[in-house]
């Protein structure tokens, strides 16, 4: 009986060796061919409300914007804080389980001030304005505040300025005058924000802005704070976009990614967002893209065809 337990044992082990040989044969056997590419990175994708409120007189509420991309298949929301319905802790705080509860992260906060402005208390006054929406971002649990430069104001925003950025300074002024201040409110921002835990992520939001080598003049000498970021959007730059993306792509924290269905409502602009993704990709951005759709197509067919589109382009592979 020991023999025989014995031999069972035995011939029991060798078969289990004898099939994992043959499973390890089969699977280095398959072509190489039948073996999927591995991917490197699946870009994060949000949506911004923006999307679907282009400063219409009705404000197209949060919380709807918040259950479509849940619903869609997006990573994430982005608030534009002119569209909140108010500033109360407890319509933040319900923002922010609304995301939670959908599996939706909120990656950024947009908002808007302008430091161009030769009046010091004005520009206080955007520095406070900053401030009040750093703590908006705290509450609701967001990472990353969108910043403006500014501009001059001293042409009419039409197609002319959206096709070449010209904006001459005011009188007695200079552009030099303007990256100066950018620099200093920038700078007293940057210490509410290392405080708080917030990134603020500078944006080619058109002003002086959209002047590339601008841009780089005020993130350089503010990019040593652990606050400072860049947030860069592909549908602000003026003329042919791809060289200028790629000038400011390494230092993209986020970016924001136009779309135009049904033409655009300020201007219009072809992007290759293959392209794009490619750009990023060398630059070794793994952030979160968001998209902006600024169409006149209604967004309920729109925003799914643009998430369609930024999902090819941004899913990365060896």
């Amino acid at each position: 009986m020991k023999n025989a337990s014995n031999r069972r044992d035995w011939l029991r082990k060798t078969a289990l060796f004898g099939s994992a040989v043959l499973v390890g044969q089969n699977r280095e056997s398959l072509p190489v061919s039948t073996i999927a590419p591995a991917v490197v990175r699946r870009i994060p994708i949000s949506v911004s409300t923006y999307s679907y409120w282009h400063f219409q007189e009705q404000k197209y509420p949060i919380e709807k914007v918040i259950e479509d991309a849940s619903r869609i298949g997006f990573d994430g929301v982005e608030i534009l804080h002119r569209q909140m319905t108010d500033e109360t802790i407890a319509y933040q705080n319900k923002l922010k389980r609304m995301a939670f509860d959908n599996g939706l992260s909120l990656p950024l906060l947009s908002i808007h001030q302008s430091f161009v402005d030769p009046d010091p208390a004005k520009r206080k006054k955007d520095i406070e304005h900053t401030e009040r929406c750093i703590n908006l971002a705290v509450q609701m649990g967001i990472p990353c505040v969108r910043m403006n430069t500014g501009s001059w104001r001293t042409v009419k925003r039409d197609a002319a300025y959206y096709r070449d950025g010209v904006e001459p300074p005011l009188k007695g002024y200079t552009d030099d005058d303007a990256i100066k201040w950018c620099i200093e409110g920038m700078q007293e921002c940057l210490k509410i924000a290392e405080k708080a835990g917030v990134v603020l992520a500078i944006e080619n939001h058109w002003g002086l802005s959209s002047n590339i080598d601008y841009l780089l003049r005020i993130y350089e000498p503010l990019k040593a704070s652990p606050a400072m970021g860049m947030n860069v959007d592909t549908g602000n730059f003026v003329g042919e976009p791809y060289a200028q993306l790629e000038r400011i792509a390494p230092y993209a924290t986020i970016v924001q990614a136009k779309t135009y269905y049904g033409g655009g409502h300020y201007y219009d602009k072809e992007l290759d967002y293959t392209r794009i993704g490619k750009i990023l990709q060398k630059a070794n951005f793994n952030g979160f893209v968001s998209l902006e759709m600024e169409g006149k197509e209604d967004p309920r067919t729109a925003v799914p065809k643009s998430l369609e589109l930024l999902r090819k382009a941004f899913t990365f592979t060896a």
